[in-house]
Order: structure tokens, then sequence, then C-alpha cells
């Protein structure tokens, strides 16, 4: 039934994309229209695969840089002609509207109508949803230009019980690295050079490293292994850094891959949490960073998270700091069960890289699948902050969503 859903889907959209181009422009002279129309369904055809091409080689490998970039470019086009679609389907229904209450007002009229209306489609409707795709495709291409712009945001969270050794500790946290949809070595390393010059405490890392693969963070290891602090670099797994998405000739050679990355993580100097925590003391206080594998909320992702077992052999009671990847995993595990857990720190959804955070308004598509997708959110005396992402994945780009260093000061609440 999905497979017929997504034909429809699929039919519908080239049909109503080549109406909008092909009714937009018929006010254009014959020759210049046809050769935009040619022009068109060429874009438009490299566009319809571009799915299959990167479902094909982001699994495998990307022969070239240029490929890699020309395939992202075709989806934009897709995804404009999907809004495209969607504004011409609304105007032929409100032609479809007005043409039925013609007909009820003729039969109603005791006077037939000597005129006559015109109910054909607008070319004004055909430009504006030319507009309306073409203007996200280019904000999208625009925003390939904005993935390493890295925004520091610094939040201040009250916790209940803090020990007065930690008062302003300073954490910076990471999430959803990627490493294997870098290609500029050089602004990774400069987004590096910015969390360090915060002078964090302590640095925590919320899990995905990669896209899939280990091999994907051997380049960057000797970058990322400048990421220091006093009191430790800690981190997680995500759901892509098992290599659940990838084909792999055998069991063994998935667990070897995931090995390896444990095993660069630790070359890099930092602690990988794996269903377990650590207390960290300071002039005889205690603060402890616990850390689970990844555990959703939502069926489609995995599921390898033990948050009891990470919180066992905890003696009294310091405030718990979690690192677990999904922000789903807080309401349906951690909140009102675990009340030690002061502080969830996630990443996970990218704030969909795409989206408007401004004083009147926030929003992003994201927000339809996730309750918690960017930012700081509290229950009683329980917050969940959820960082927006250091890399980027799928889409080669962040439009109106910045990748994030998150710095995060602990007061006293």
């Amino acid at each position: 039934m999905r497979i017929f859903y997504f034909l429809v889907f699929f039919a519908g959209t080239v049909y109503y994309a080549f109406t909008a181009v092909y009714t937009g422009l018929k006010d254009m002279d014959v020759p210049t229209r046809h050769v935009l129309i040619a022009a068109y369904l060429l874009v438009s055809a490299g566009a319809l695969v571009s799915p299959v091409m990167f479902s094909r080689w982001s699994s495998i490998g990307w022969p070239s840089a240029a490929l890699k970039h020309t395939v992202h470019a075709l989806i934009a086009v897709l995804l404009g002609q999907i809004v495209m679609a969607s504004v011409m389907f609304m105007s032929d229904l409100l032609v479809g509207v007005r043409a039925v209450w013609v007909v009820l007002q003729t039969a109603w009229s005791a006077t037939p109508s000597s005129g006559t209306t015109n109910l054909s489609r607008s070319p004004i409707a055909g430009q504006l949803a030319m507009l309306s795709g073409g203007m996200l495709t280019i904000g999208l291409l625009y925003g390939v230009s904005r993935r390493y712009r890295y925004q520091v945001r610094t939040v201040k969270i009250p916790i209940r019980g803090l020990p007065k050794a930690f008062h302003g500790l300073r954490i910076v946290q990471l999430s959803d690295i990627h490493s294997g949809s870098y290609d500029n070595p050089d602004a990774v390393s400069k987004g590096v050079d910015m969390a360090m010059a915060l002078r964090p405490d302590l640095i925590l890392f919320s899990g995905d490293l990669v896209n899939n693969r280990a091999a994907e963070f051997k380049p960057y290891l000797d970058i990322f292994a400048r990421l220091r602090a006093p009191l430790g670099v800690f981190s997680v797994l995500g759901n892509h850094d098992y290599g659940d998405y990838v084909r792999w000739p055998s069991l063994s050679a998935k667990q070897h891959n995931l090995q390896t990355l444990l095993h660069y993580q630790r070359l890099a100097g930092w602690r990988v949490l794996l269903n377990e925590s650590v207390t960290i003391k300071k002039n005889g206080d205690a603060l402890v960073v616990a850390g689970v594998e990844n555990w959703s909320g939502r069926a489609a992702f995995s599921r390898y998270g033990n948050l009891a077992k990470a919180l066992s052999g905890i003696s009294g009671e310091p405030p718990v700091i979690l690192l677990s990847h999904d922000p789903s995993h807080w309401e349906a595990e951690v909140v009102g069960a675990y009340p030690q857990i002061a502080l969830t720190l996630s990443g996970h959804t990218h704030g969909m890289q795409f989206g408007i955070e401004s004083k009147w308004l926030r929003w992003s598509p994201v927000q339809y699948f996730y309750k918690q997708w960017a930012g700081l959110y509290q229950r009683g005396s329980q917050y969940l902050y959820v960082n927006r992402g250091f890399g980027f994945l799928g889409y080669l780009g962040r439009l109106g969503m910045p990748p994030e260093i998150a710095l995060l000061e602990l007061v006293e609440a």
C-alpha cells in the first residue's frame, strides 16, 4: 500500500510540476517557450532520478566530489518541484471549487446567464508555482554555502542541588558530527578552534560521529583530538554509529566497524560511555556524567540503550548529566522516573537543517516528528537540551538552522 501511495505522489508531482511550467510560460513566444520547456524536462529528468543516485552512492561512497554536489543540487530541484506541484494543485482545487459554484449558481438562477466564465488555468498560477519552487531551490543551494558557518549558542541552566564546586561549570556540547559528509577539513578545524576558544571545563558529545563507517572519521581524527577540557571529554553513540544503514559482508565485519569507531574515539582522547557513568570530582564535590547507547522513543530507530544499567552503582545523590542521542528518550524513560537526572543532552534532529528561528517565529518541519527538536526544554526540575548538530547529513547544507556549538553554563537553581 505504501508503494501505491508513493507512486500516486510521484505521478502527481511530475504532472503538476510540468503543468506549472507549461501554464506559466503560456504567454511567451513559441520558440523561447519550447527551449525553456526542453531545458526544464532535461533538468527534471535528472531531479527525478536523483534520490536513486543518492541512495546508491551515499552507501558505497561517492565517485567524485563533483558528482556528489550535482546529485545534491538535483535533489534541491526535486524539492522545488514538489512545492511547484503543491501550489499548482491548490490552484486547480480553487478552479474546481469555482466551477462547482458557477454550476450551482446557474441551476438556482431563474434567468440563465448570457455571459461566459473563464475557468481555465491562469498563467499567473503557473508563474506563482514556479516562483515558489524556484525560491526553495535557490534557498537550498544557498544553504550549501552555510554548512560550515558554526554558531555558538550560550545557555544558562539552573540545576537543583548543584554542588558548590560546579557553580558556573562551562560545558561545550557537540552533536551529530557526521564526518562522512565533510569535504573541507580547514572549515571543520575552525569549528573545533571556536569550541576550544570557549574555554570549557567539560566537553560532551551526544552521538553520530559518522554517517555509516568508522573510516569516515579517520581523516578528521587529529582535528577532533584537539578537543580537550580539564574535566574530560565524554561521548556516546548515535543511531548512525552502529552501521545499521549499510550492507556488510558479514556480522563480524559490522562489529569490527563499530569497534574501530570506538578505538578512534579513544585515540582522540574521548571517553565513550556505553550504558555507564563516571563520577567527576572537584574540590570534594561530585557530579555524575552518564551515557546510554542509542535509545529512541520512535519505533523506526534502534534501542541499544539501557538507562538502568548506566545509572547502576551511583552512590549518594549527586546530580546526573545524561548523554542520550535521541531526544525522544527523555520523555519516554527519563522524566519523572529518574529525578536524579537533572540535565539530558541530545541531538539527532539537526533541526532538520532547515527552518526559521527568530524572536517572533520558531519553526522547522522536524517539529512535526519530535516534540523536543532544538534548544532547552523543562519538566519540573529536569532539563533537556537538544543540540542542532555540528555537521550535516543528506542535504549538504543548512538553511536557517546553522551548525551549533553549545556552551552550557550550570548555575544553582
